[in-house]
C-alpha cells in the first residue's frame, strides 16, 4: 500500500498560513545551501502530489513559469513532471501538466490512490491535511517549523485531534527545523 506524507511549513505558533492565506514567511531562508539541497532532494522523491484548490492554484501559478525554471530549475522540473491530484468542489478544470481534478469523496479517493502503489505527498493544503488526518489516512507528517510567529492564522489540524510519535528531526542554519511524526496509535 502506498504511503501518504503530509508536508508543510508552520510558524513557531502553529500556523501554516496567515489569516488571509499569506505564506510569504515560508520563503524566508531560501538562501541557506543546506535548506536548498533539502528542498531539491524532497522534490526528487517521486510519487504523486496531492493538493487542495488554494494550494494547487498557488503552485500552478508559479512552477510552470520561466521564473520558476530560472530561480529553482531542479524543483520546477520535478514539480511540473510529477503526477498531481487536486481536490476541489469549485475548480472547473486543472490545466497544470499531469494533473487530475477530483470533485468527489476526498477520503474515498485517497483510499483508492493508496491502493495504487505510488507514494504520495500532500504539499500545504491544510484543509486536506485536517480531513485526512481525521480519517487516519496520513502515514507521516513532515512539519518544517519556521522561526517566525504570526499571532493568528490557519492551522493544518483544524477540527482534528491526532496523537503523534516523533521519528526524526533536522535543524537548518536558516533557523528552520524539520519535525517528522507518525500516528502514535
Amino acid at each position: 500500500m502506498a504511503k501518504l506524507i503530509a508536508f508543510f511549513q508552520a510558524t513557531l505558533d502553529g500556523y501554516f498560513a496567515g489569516v488571509n492565506g499569506d505564506v510569504g514567511w515560508a520563503h524566508e531562508g531560501g538562501d541557506d545551501p543546506e535548506w536548498k539541497a533539502f528542498v531539491e532532494g524532497n522534490a526528487a522523491g517521486g510519487g504523486r502530489l496531492l493538493f487542495g484548490r488554494v494550494t494547487y492554484e498557488m503552485m500552478a501559478s508559479y512552477w510552470p513559469t520561466p521564473a520558476a525554471a530560472k530561480n529553482d530549475p531542479v524543483v520546477a522540473e520535478r514539480m511540473n513532471g510529477l503526477s498531481k491530484v487536486v481536490f476541489s468542489r469549485t475548480l472547473e478544470k486543472a490545466s497544470w501538466s499531469n494533473t487530475k481534478l477530483v470533485k468527489g469523496d476526498l477520503a474515498g479517493e485517497v483510499r483508492k490512490l493508496k491502493q495504487s502503489g505510488d507514494d504520495m505527498a500532500i504539499l500545504g493544503s491544510g484543509s486536506i491535511v485536517s480531513q485526512l488526518a481525521r480519517e487516519g489516512l496520513i502515514d507521516e507528517f513532515q512539519v518544517v517549523v519556521a522561526p517566525v510567529t504570526l499571532g493568528k492564522g490557519k492551522t493544518a489540524f483544524e477540527g482534528s485531534s491526532v496523537r503523534l510519535k516523533l521519528t526524526r528531526t533536522r535543524a537548518f542554519d536558516n533557523g528552520k527545523v524539520l519535525l517528522c511524526y507518525e500516528p502514535a496509535g
